[in-house]
């Protein structure tokens, strides 16, 4: 039983202090302040590990060599979405080789780690994204393959291609318009990948009977003719009688710039002109139709034919070109094509596609459309397998930034990932967007056949037009992606300052946002006017009856 509590007392037990009192006393306060004694306990020893270095080194080493050898899980891109977040994270190097970057500029907004190396500098070293290496001795350049084929051995651009790996094991990817066997070659030896279709298979296509014969065989019909050798003028009028073209033709030898070989024969007198260059070589006899030219580019995917948008050609004009029938420019328009127009256009061009895959094609292409003025028929034209003239413009289309440029279409084909795209959706989609744009681009060559050394050059960068039409230089920029109308255009300079002006002589590629042709296929006053304005910044020298060398670039589609 409980005592009874009295103050610091209690009736059983020892006596303690009441917990309401302090105890001031020394006594109490080093008794406070005493720690509290512990018994010490006893601890089992511990056993030292011992670590075989030797083998821990080797374990680490297996472990590495176990995810190193684990196969890399493949990229799969199942949306437009992550096409594109793909291209923006880019770390491989793509390298586009060429004269100059006008057929791919503005890509490198899209894709990181895309750069340019270049023969002529056309922005004076501005572009930061463009290497122009220093000029070594070479042969004298009859092509754009011999340009293509000196950049890639060049020292100088080796060490600036290896510059841009920074992964070990990653093989730069480069490309081009023009390459032959020589640069398959070049490639291999560099550890190149060169993302195009072969050269054998590029070079067959190319032919132009070729693309008649694959066109007819899918459903894609070129204008009424004969594919056939002619010997003389009575042979080919009685050939072209009896498969009812008529006696007013069109002539079209396999290969070369459709500007330099098409003929257009309706006499002898005609006929005189061009026999050296058909006799005994086969052809493609037409017969002549009133049309307009459409220029359209495409990609062959795995899944289809992915069409972009559909534009205008400019052909013959003496102001921008000496050859008769030679192209020199593009307008893209809503009302380039009818909508039925259109849709017929791209089944053509699908079908077409579908048929180069069967060959092994895949990858960007280019057709020629021709529509019938007079029936509304529309017609398969030539085929340019490669990458084209064309490119700059379909490049920054509404299409493009609705979903990808079209040349990213290409570029997947040719990466290692697996992707998703629903080609039909794409198409529809591009034929609606098909009505918002307006672009154009000009080609510009010299007629003149007198030679003269370049003193003064326009520089690369945006012109405006000025009120009384003569034409300013505003800034340098880096393409055409900051044209703010179409009293404004962007200029890229191909012959600068030293080099030589000649006939056929590329001065350079004029884009703008507004027109360049009339419905009845005259230049306009704006086009016109750009057109005299740049020509008026070259200033020239004569020089005497050896000048030296000359480079043709020849731009062609």
């Amino acid at each position: 039983m409980a005592g009874k509590t009295t103050k610091g007392k209690t009736t059983k037990g020892k006596t303690t202090k009441d917990k309401t009192t302090k105890d001031t006393s020394a006594k109490g306060r080093a008794a406070k302040e005493k720690p509290t004694e512990q018994k010490p306990t006893k601890r089992k020893p511990t056993r030292k590990k011992i670590v075989d270095k030797k083998a821990a080194t080797k374990g680490a080493w297996v472990r590495e060599k176990r995810l190193q050898e684990k196969p890399a899980q493949r990229v799969r891109l199942r949306n437009m979405s992550e096409v594109r977040t793909f291209f923006r994270t880019n770390e491989h190097p793509i390298v586009f080789v060429g004269p100059t970057a006008f057929n791919l500029l503005g890509i490198d907004r899209w894709v990181r780690n895309f750069t340019f190396v270049t023969y002529y500098d056309s922005w004076d070293g501005y572009h930061p994204r463009v290497y122009c290496p220093p000029q070594i001795e070479h042969a004298e350049f009859t092509s754009g393959e011999d340009i293509n084929n000196y950049l890639l051995g060049h020292p100088a651009v080796r060490e600036h291609i290896a510059s841009l790996v920074h992964r070990p094991g990653d093989r730069p990817k480069v490309l081009m318009v023009f390459f032959d066997e020589g640069t398959e070659q070049i490639c291999r030896e560099a550890g190149f990948d060169l993302i195009l279709p072969s050269y054998a298979l590029r070079h067959r296509l190319d032919s132009k009977l070729e693309t008649t014969r694959l066109g007819a065989e899918a459903g894609a019909p070129s204008v009424p003719n004969v594919l056939t050798t002619v010997e003389s003028f009575e042979d080919l009028m009685a050939q072209a009688t009896g498969a009812g073209l008529g006696r007013d033709l069109v002539l079209q030898t396999a290969y070369g710039d459709s500007g330099k070989t098409t003929f257009f024969v309706a006499s002898r007198s005609d006929w005189n002109a061009c026999a050296t260059e058909v006799v005994g070589e086969p052809v493609k006899v037409m017969k002549r139709i009133t049309n307009r030219a459409i220029a359209v580019e495409a990609v062959n995917t795995r899944y289809g034919t992915v069409v972009g948008p559909f534009m205008t050609d400019l052909t013959g004009h003496p102001e921008l070109t000496p050859y008769r029938g030679g192209w020199c420019g593009n307008d893209l328009f809503p009302e380039a094509l009818t909508r039925h127009q259109r849709a017929r256009a791209v089944r053509h061009v699908r079908r077409l596609g579908d048929r180069l895959r069967k060959e092994g094609y895949r990858g960007f292409f280019e057709v020629d459309v021709l529509v019938d003025l007079d029936t509304d028929e529309v017609y398969l034209g030539e085929l340019n397998p490669r990458i084209s003239g064309t490119s700059s413009m379909t490049n920054v289309t509404a299409g493009a930034y609705a979903d990808v440029p079209l040349f990213l279409f290409h570029l997947l084909e040719y990466f290692d990932v697996d992707y998703t795209v629903d080609v039909d959706e794409i198409n529809e989609r591009w034929l609606e967007l098909a009505s918002v744009d307006v672009w154009s681009q000009l080609v510009m060559k010299t007629s003149d056949k007198t030679v003269r050394l370049i003193s003064r050059a326009p520089a690369t960068g945006i012109y405006r037009l000025r009120a009384d039409g003569t034409l300013q230089y505003v800034r340098n920029t880096l393409d055409w992606h900051y044209l703010a109308d179409g009293d404004e255009a962007f200029f890229l300079r191909v012959y600068g300052e030293g080099s030589y002006l000649f006939k056929g002589a590329d001065l350079g590629i004029l884009v703008s946002k507004a027109r360049m042709q009339t419905e009845n296929s005259e230049l306009t006053e704006k086009c016109r006017a750009f057109i005299d304005g740049i020509q008026a910044e070259y200033e020239t020298v004569p020089v005497g009856p050896r000048p030296g060398p000359l480079s043709h670039l020849a731009y062609l589609k």
